[in-house]
Order: structure tokens, then sequence, then C-alpha cells
């Protein structure tokens, strides 16, 4: 991560703050641009997750400017606590509503490679050989059948990797990394967990 001015000290934030709330702008930024280091540090528990640290930085600054913004210090909260709350807020949701838009597309979103390097997506398990069938075909009863074959092919562990996964029947998607960590297993594993299901699910449907 990039470098940061050094944070301000408890008797300097003290008098920007006064500052600002006598209306002096150029005592708002100084106190945006001395709590940056505070942004990099909410995002360090957000390191393992598939976002682009640098899209983070700037969605955690915003929460950063909010907390400048509407921060009261005569609740007796120092800037720090309060600016950790809005930030950690501003990137969880950011993340809620991207995984909440990417449930319309899930099962497009890609799951990993075959043997051959081809990418494999889970509406692949639906595919057939001929290139005219998958536009013929009734999307809805597809999705249904492979609803159906979730719940009665895959074992328990398989069914809640790719429930978690993908966010099925609305659930919350989650990355490989997140299902581990939950799971107590580690990523390959889940991987493994994955493709087998993606397999057992791609038979009935060629």
């Amino acid at each position: 991560m990039r470098s940061f001015p050094n944070p301000l000290t408890p008797a300097e934030e003290k008098y920007y703050i006064q500052k600002y709330t006598e209306g002096d702008l150029e005592a708002k930024h100084i106190l945006i641009e001395r709590n940056l280091r505070l942004v990099a540090h909410v995002l360090k528990k957000y390191q393992n997750l598939e976002e682009d640290p640098e899209d983070l930085l700037s969605i955690g600054t915003i929460g950063l400017i909010k907390a400048v913004v509407t921060f009261d210090p005569n609740k007796g909260n120092r800037l720090a606590a309060y600016a950790s709350r809005c930030i950690d807020n501003e990137i969880l949701m950011h993340i809620r509503a991207r995984r909440k838009s990417g449930k319309e597309i899930s099962l497009y979103e890609p799951i990993g490679t075959d043997r051959e390097g081809n990418e494999v997506r889970l509406y692949d398990v639906m595919e057939t050989e001929e290139p005219d069938i998958p536009e013929k075909i009734d999307l809805k009863e597809n999705i249904q059948k492979l609803y159906e074959k979730v719940e009665s092919e895959l074992s328990q562990r398989e069914k809640l990797v790719l429930k978690m996964r993908y966010g099925l029947y609305n659930g919350e998607q989650y990355t490989q990394r997140e299902i581990a960590r939950q799971l107590g297993i580690s990523r390959s594993y889940v991987s493994r967990i994955e493709k087998s299901a993606v397999q057992k699910l791609r038979a009935f449907f060629q």
C-alpha cells in the first residue's frame, strides 16, 4: 500500500476539528489527509477478498470523508474510532451491493478451468456439443432442473459449497477463501469440492 502522512496528535486533531467547525475548509482537508493511514489500516481485514485494493482504498476514503463531515466532538469519541466504523461501513456496503448484483449472473461466472485450460462456468453444465441447442432450450426450465439436481445428487458439503460460492437460493456469495475460512478447510479443498459438484451436474445436461 502507498505511504501516507503521519496521523495527527490528539492536540492537533482537537485544533483542526475546532477550526473545521468554525468553517475552515482547509482544516477539513487536513483532517482527511492526515487520517488516510487509518483507511489503509481498516483495509487490511479485507486483503483476502477478490476486490481491487485501489477500489477499496477509494471507497474507504469516501467513508473517511463522511466521518470527518459528520463527526461530533461533543460525544466524547476520538475521530479515529468514529472514522474506523464509517470506513468499515462504507466498504461493507460496497461488498454487499456487488454480491447482490452478482446473484443475477452468478451462474455465468468463472469457477475454474478444465484439464485443457478452458474456462469453466456453472452454466456450462447445461451446454451440449450442438451449437444451436442452447438457443432453443428454455433457460428457466434448465435452471429449475439444475436446482433439483443440486438437491438430489450432491452431498451435503457439495451443496453447501455451491450455495455459498454462487449465492444460490438468494443467499450470500462468498469467495473460495471465505468459504474455506468458514468451513475450516483449505481453499484448494473448496476448489476440489466445487469442481466435483460441477462434474456431477454436467452429466445430467449432456
